[in-house]
């Protein structure tokens, strides 16, 4: 049996989504991880640079995502914006006319796309003003129609000629880009939407939605289509007609010259049709070969009223920005991992986290002067400890603050040979995935790093130099500190694997992820 997944679909999802990050029973948080991508382990690769591996669509492979995330921040509904494709106004380029009838069967005729949704029907002004193009001059005639020659830059709520070339074309204004979103989320390839556009009581923007809904004002359908002139009918300019169908009150105005219908213009606009055939009785009794008039039909209950469905948006953007503003983030690690994970929860407990930032890693306080040898991201840390040997991957390490931050990969543990199950000599101790503790404080890595943990160290400040008051993010006990989620817990609905980035204490990292659905 034939089926398909339709565009609708996916733009519900789209909607559904936005919709989920705004519910504030959810907790949606963009991460960052795995500093040490070209380390010998699972799901690691020592060419991982240049030759980056595709993540994997399983749960061992999300749980290794979620064994190396670093840290996190809070997806906001301000963050989260659905998208359209991106089509800027040119002169003399050719546009395509809004049709609902775009399909396999009836291409669009300058694109030649087979959906709506994938022809250039729409354009983003210089100004940031995006427009749907209810017309351009085309017919049966002349299918491709005309180069726009005047740009568009008017706010009117019904469309109109941008100018006076005369090439045929109009537009009807939908809205601005606001100049937040075009700092926030300006991208080439896509144009940012309004957020809850059926709600907002933004001035201009609900006056275009209520000025859509033809339940209203009875102005559903704007265009009718000259797709065949006809011939024979009755000569005449002005000559009103009814549009019938499952709508009703949409009429025409007809201009007939030697017989052709040559021009329409919808006097009125009518409302519920989602299809309409225009009565040419009245002016076609002598027709010898008969017209086709196509009345388009808007999306939804006209333009405007739902520039979602209007302008296809099936993609939401996400956008987070790291900084060195928290020790949640230290500055000098890497990652080469980013991702989306919802409703992780909080350590210990089974609740939501619901902060505004998070840290997955560990930390470990050192006093006196540590031996740095050559500590970095990646390094390895270890501590005897009751049961064996305590292992964790080093995600930093703040010279200021004396502060070790680390996570425990399961490459630490599965067989060194393999990084699976295989079993191996001395898997009865090397693979316990053991805690690093107070009692026992001595700290050494495999690069010569060796410091004892301040067991004195309660809580989440520092005065290391006797004037300066440092938040180290997270609750310190006797000089540890756990990570702030559980491990492994959340749904991570998106992973990117990326060639390594380093960061600096002078960069900012601004994540754009685009979801497609």
């Amino acid at each position: 049996m034939a089926a398909i997944v339709t565009d609708q679909f996916r733009i519900l999802n789209a909607g559904n989504f936005v919709d989920s990050v705004s519910n504030t029973s959810n907790s949606y948080y963009v991460f960052v991880g795995l500093p040490n991508p070209a380390a010998a382990g699972f799901g690691k690769a020592t060419n991982w640079d240049t030759n980056t591996p595709n993540p994997r669509d399983s749960l061992n492979y999300t749980s290794f995502v979620s064994d190396n995330i670093l840290f996190g921040k809070k997806v906001t509904s301000a963050n989260a914006k659905r998208l359209a494709r991106r089509i800027d106004w040119a002169r003399g380029t050719k546009y395509e006319m809004y049709r609902h009838d775009y399909s396999i069967d009836n291409l669009s005729p300058i694109t030649g796309s087979a959906r709506l949704y994938d022809a250039n029907y729409y354009a983003m002004n210089s100004e940031f003003k995006v427009y749907v193009c209810i017309s351009n001059g085309s017919s049966g005639i002349s299918t491709t129609g005309n180069a726009s020659l005047d740009e568009p830059t008017f706010t009117d709520l019904e469309p109109s000629a941008a100018g006076v070339s005369g090439d045929g074309y109009v537009w009807k204004y939908l809205f601005t880009v606001s100049p937040s979103d075009i700092i926030k989320f300006d991208s080439t390839e896509y144009i940012t939407l309004p957020s809850d556009w059926a709600t907002t009581t933004n001035a201009q923007i609900s006056a275009v939605r209520d000025n859509g809904n033809s339940d209203v004002n009875e102005n559903q359908i704007k265009k009718v289509y000259i797709d065949n002139q006809g011939n024979g009918y009755s000569n005449g300019l002005g000559q009103e007609v009814n549009v019938i169908g499952d709508g009703t009150g949409a009429k025409v105005i007809l201009d007939v010259v030697g017989g052709k219908i040559t021009n329409t213009i919808v006097s009125s606009g009518g409302k519920n049709y989602t299809y309409g055939i225009v009565d040419l009785g009245s002016i076609g009794a002598s027709a010898s070969t008969k017209a086709k008039l196509i009345p388009i039909i808007p999306p939804s209950k006209g333009h405007g009223h739902d520039i979602y469905r209007e302008l296809g948006a099936d993609k939401v953007l996400v956008y987070a920005r790291f900084d060195d503003s928290t020790k949640d983030f230290p500055s000098n690690t890497n990652f080469s991992q980013i991702g989306i994970v919802k409703n992780p929860t909080s350590i210990g407990s089974t609740n939501v986290f619901t902060e505004n930032q998070f840290s997955a890693l560990g930390a470990i306080k050192f006093t006196g002067t540590p031996t740095l040898g050559n500590i970095a991201p990646g390094d390895v840390i270890f501590q005897s400890v009751t049961g064996g040997t305590a292992k964790g991957y080093v995600a930093s390490y703040d010279t200021e603050t004396k502060v070790i931050k680390f996570f425990q990969d399961r490459s630490l543990f599965l067989n060194p040979t393999t990084y699976d199950s295989t079993d191996y000599v001395g898997v009865s101790t090397n693979s316990k995935v053991l805690n690093f503790t107070s009692s026992a404080n001595v700290i050494t890595s495999n690069s010569g790093f060796s410091g004892s943990i301040d067991t004195g160290f309660t809580g989440i400040t520092t005065n290391p130099t006797g004037n300066k008051i440092i938040s180290l993010a997270t609750q310190f006990t006797n000089g540890v500190a756990s990570r702030e989620i559980n491990k492994g817990s959340g749904d991570i609905i998106y992973i990117d694997n990326r060639p390594e980035i380093s960061r600096n204490s002078r960069q900012k990292e601004d994540i754009k992820i685009i979801l497609e659905f």
